[in-house]
């Protein structure tokens, strides 16, 4: 693997975690996700 590939590789992964954690601050987001979850064991 060269040094381009593995430094988009990361270039992705910390774009991927930046999305997720930006998620956690809305929280009619958080609010949905839980429903979801909670929906699957009713």
């Amino acid at each position: 693997m060269g040094p381009w590939t593995r430094i988009a590789l990361w270039t992705a992964v910390a774009a991927v975690l930046a999305g997720v954690f930006a998620l956690y601050t809305r929280p009619q987001m958080m609010v949905a996700l839980g429903d979801m979850i909670w929906a699957c064991f009713r």
